[in-house]
């Protein structure tokens, strides 16, 4: 079983900056592909970030593309996703969510994660 435990959401203004982390329980997290999606209201979840469990390579959805950095910290068991120029339209729950298998190919589909935190709504007013 692992545990996931979103931080850092909250309400920023466009332009503005917020750094959310994930703190994930479970003793081979640096085996773990690691993801952040978000859902806004009335919309189906997307898929934001992943990082890659064995050299760190990174993949991002084109909307988020040189605004927003995903990172991972093995010795804290965290991964962060630094989130910059924030728009309005990054109004979501984000949510990380955990591969305990390592998967890649598919890193950008919800299917091959086996475990999600709860959420942490980010607000972007205009």
């Amino acid at each position: 079983q692992v545990q996931l435990v979103e931080s850092g959401g909250g309400v920023v203004q466009a332009v503005g900056s917020l750094r959310l982390s994930c703190a994930a329980s479970g003793r081979t997290f640096s085996r773990y592909t690691m993801g952040w999606f978000r859902q806004a209201p009335g919309r189906e979840r997307e898929f934001v970030a992943t990082i890659n469990w064995s050299d760190g390579s990174t993949k991002y959805v084109d909307s988020v593309k040189g605004r927003f950095t995903i990172s991972r910290d093995n010795g804290k068991n965290t991964v962060y996703l630094q989130m910059n120029s924030l728009k309005p339209e990054d109004t979501a729950v984000y949510y990380c969510a955990a591969d305990i298998f390592g998967a890649w190919g598919t890193a950008a589909s919800p299917d091959p994660y086996d475990y999600w935190g709860q959420g942490t709504q980010v607000t972007v007013s205009s």
